[in-house]
């Protein structure tokens, strides 16, 4: 008999408004004791001096993170210049210094380079593994860090003001794998300037955005209250853009034992007009449908030959229950 699971069954997302100061395990840590759920996760990384949007999946919507760490995220940062640090951030200690204060039109100007699929060398400081290691962790014991390029995507980004000759604020777009610390860095290079990080906020990721995000206090308190279940958003929120098929209890219960279903000529049809290209955790994810019951998650799959084969079935509560431990 397998041991029992420590916590209640809490499956659902909470768009979370992380604070400074504090790591995204640590945010995962607190939002899982507010609903004493027994499994949690997050969806992209934030450092400590972020905020902003930080997605947590309880229970069943784990099995939907890598749809969601794929998706688009928008920042909105604060570079100061003057000086660079070795971590890119306003914590680091100061590598370099210099005059120069870039105008806005320059800043603007120089952002047009960045826009499209560009080559992006990852900070040093960064959660890369390097022969098995951290390479932060490698940074800091004072070893010399050589990155290799990456093909990140920017599909925006635009001067959203410069409110003293010391700062300019930055609105980005951007796909997965981007590092706002390595724009810095190299958007300064291009001004033949000096900056860093000095503060960076997370407005979305996906279809979650920084207005329906709830900030840890307020979901801490309504924990107290019994009513943090109000900012649980569905297991499928994350897959808005998944093209959906409503499929009936009988197939419901097959897909769940695993077992694929047959499609009707036309309803395969349709659901091949809504495809479209994307890769998830290193795999093609071009023909991904999600089947609903009753409105219920019931498996993510794929479509292929008239056939929905599933690749992550959903065993959904009838309902979340949960007791607050804070």
């Amino acid at each position: 008999m397998g041991r029992r699971k420590k916590g209640d069954v809490v499956d659902g997302w909470v768009i979370l408004d992380k604070p400074e100061g504090i790591t995204s395990t640590d945010a995962v840590s607190a939002v899982r004791r507010i609903f004493n759920a027994q499994k949690a996760g997050h969806a992209g990384t934030l450092d400590p001096l972020a905020s902003g949007v930080l997605p947590i999946a309880l229970g069943e919507a784990t099995k939907t993170v890598p749809f969601l760490v794929s998706a688009d995220k928008s920042y909105l940062f604060t570079i100061r210049w003057g000086a660079s640090t070795a971590t890119q951030d306003r914590e680091g200690e100061v590598i370099a210094r210099s005059d120069v204060r870039p105008t806005a039109s320059r800043i603007s100007e120089a952002l047009k380079a960045f826009v499209g699929e560009i080559d992006q060398v990852p900070p040093a400081y960064s959660a890369i593994k390097i022969d098995g290691e951290r390479a932060y962790d490698l940074a800091r014991a004072g070893e010399a860090i050589e990155l290799e390029p990456r093909k990140v995507e920017v599909y925006g980004v635009e001067l959203a003001e410069t409110p003293e000759p010391d700062l300019a604020t930055i609105n980005l777009r951007c796909g997965k794998g981007f590092y706002v610390r390595a724009l810095v860095r190299d958007l300064a290079a291009a001004l033949g300037a000096e900056g860093h990080v000095h503060a960076l906020r997370r407005t979305s990721v996906g279809s979650f955005h920084v207005d329906d995000a709830v900030p840890l206090d307020v979901l801490k308190e309504l924990g107290h209250k019994g009513a943090a279940s109000e900012r649980l958003c569905p297991v499928e929120t994350a897959l808005a853009d998944i093209p959906a098929l409503a499929i009936s209890g009988e197939d419901a219960f097959k897909l769940r034992q695993g077992r694929p279903i047959v499609l009707l000529p036309h309803i395969a049809e349709a659901l091949r007009d809504k495809f479209k290209p994307r890769t998830i955790s290193g795999q093609d994810a071009s023909r991904a449908a999600l089947a609903m019951c009753e409105g219920k998650a019931v498996a993510l799959g794929d479509v292929r030959a008239g056939r929905f084969k599933p690749t992550r079935v959903f065993h959904l509560s009838s309902a979340t229950q949960f007791s607050s431990t804070e």
